[in-house]
């Protein structure tokens, strides 16, 4: 049997200025373009833009959260971030939105205490920003202790509050619970006050909003209204982790009347800004720093500079939170621009893997730039190989010219080649060859009897 003919060579393509061109600019466009592509993945994965807009479940209108969320919108807004503040029922609602990934919500003000028997490690803390105090008035004197207030009527919040769920937690430390002889009424506020002040409750458990200076002043100069004066404080807060002890100093609420006559003992829960945990960093930064300007002043429970702070009772402190508080905002976003800074801080992060990347690069743009060049030579071969195996296979004289003229093709080409002086030994071993595989054609061809 035959060897099959060889193909003959198509190498027009080959031997042209722009083949030349490719050799060279094709390794780069390539390695280039997995540059871009892996970089283009690291920064979807590892470090996207911050979000344009927010959303941060409040309070109740008029409430201290929504006053709150509403500062935080104004400061966000010299930054070109849209803080879209929710309306909800308070810290229990707000956590249950936190939850609930349909819900779209980013942050949300949670006081401590509501988060028991949840599972909030989806969350996230960005600090404690203020203080939402407990302060029991009642009817009479001398009362020390919540146990005392067993059998009496007393108002412990709305329904779904958080004050009303701390309350029932700390009756329940005291052996008082729904259904037994202690009356739990669901008010709060001004209506709990009035309630109080009429004798409709024996005591109300007030929080919030509700401790306002005006407020409790007022119920202070109601004869036979006092303050409960915690002085199991120090135990509260060991038996709820998220309670700290603070005090009203003599004369805090009234100087010249010396209202309260003497230290009052608190317990309070902190106001948390907690978060998800895919929040942005760039945009945690401008939270925190909100939150400072919002509640870095002194104020009647607080000194300047106590919040916010990173003391996180039910929620992890966030890595970025935690580099915030310890060395505040970047050195770009201190000197620029918000978004100008957050496309500079970007950049920083690609500067590495792009880094990482160029090294193999390096070293991938000569060997593909050899394989170009050396792939060109081999396609030679291929055909003189398959020239020589026809030869050898007993070609007819009418073969043994078509495979000399195929051959002719090819020094033809091989003349018209561009070939880097790098590879010129490659070239000319390359030409010895189509003169070995000429002469071993001519040597096959029957001697001329003259």
């Amino acid at each position: 049997m035959k060897a099959q003919r060889p193909h003959p060579l198509h190498v027009s393509r080959e031997n042209t200025p722009r083949a030349e061109w490719r050799d060279h600019v094709l390794p780069y466009f390539l390695t280039a373009l997995l540059i871009a592509f892996a970089v283009m993945l690291i920064v979807w994965l590892a470090n996207p833009a911050p979000p344009r807009t927010i959303t941060i479940s409040a309070g109740p209108r008029d409430s201290s959260f929504i006053v709150t969320a509403n500062q935080y919108k104004k400061i966000l807004a010299r930054n070109g971030i849209q803080l879209n503040v929710l309306e909800s029922d308070g810290s229990v609602q707000n956590l249950q939105r936190l939850l609930d990934p349909k819900q779209h919500v980013d942050i949300a003000l949670v006081q401590g205490g509501v988060a028991e028997g949840l599972d909030t490690s989806s969350l996230m803390s960005l600090g404690s920003v203020f203080y939402v105090p407990v302060v029991v008035f009642y009817r009479g004197t001398r009362l020390t202790q919540l146990a005392q207030l067993e059998g009496k009527r007393i108002a412990i919040g709305r329904e779904g509050s958080g004050t009303r769920l701390l309350a029932l937690q700390l009756l329940a430390a005291n052996g008082i619970v729904p259904g037994g002889r202690t009356t739990l009424l669901p008010s709060d506020g001004l209506q709990a006050a009035t309630e109080l002040v009429t004798g409709k409750v024996d005591a109300a458990i007030l929080s919030g909003d509700s401790t306002t200076r005006g407020l409790m002043l007022r119920l202070l100069k109601v004869p036979g209204i006092s303050v409960m004066n915690f002085d199991e404080a120090a135990a509260y807060t060991r038996l709820f982790p998220f309670l700290d002890q603070i005090d009203l100093p003599p004369g805090v609420l009234d100087l010249k009347r010396r209202i309260p006559p003497e230290t009052v003992h608190l317990i309070s829960p902190t106001v948390e800004l907690v978060a998800r945990r895919n929040l942005h960093p760039a945009i945690s930064d401008l939270l925190i720093e909100a939150a400072q300007e919002v509640h870095g002043t002194a104020g009647l429970l607080q000194h300047a500079g106590q919040f916010p702070n990173p003391v996180a009772h039910e929620y992890q402190i966030s890595e970025d939170a935690r580099r915030y508080y310890r060395t505040g905002k970047g050195f770009l976003y201190r000197t620029l621009p918000f978004w100008l800074a957050s496309i500079g801080d970007r950049t920083l992060v690609l500067l590495l893997p792009v880094a990482v990347l160029l090294v193999p690069a390096m070293r991938v743009i000569p060997a593909l730039y050899r394989w170009r060049v050396r792939s060109r030579i081999y396609r030679y071969y291929g055909s003189l190989i398959a020239i020589e195996r026809h030869a050898l296979a007993g070609a007819t004289e009418d073969e043994r010219t078509q495979l000399l003229g195929q051959l002719d093709q090819i020094e033809g080409a091989l003349n018209r080649l561009r070939m880097p002086l790098a590879y010129a030994d490659a070239f000319y071993v390359l030409r010895e060859h189509v003169g070995f595989v000429r002469s071993r054609l001519l040597a096959a061809r029957p001697a001329v009897v003259s």
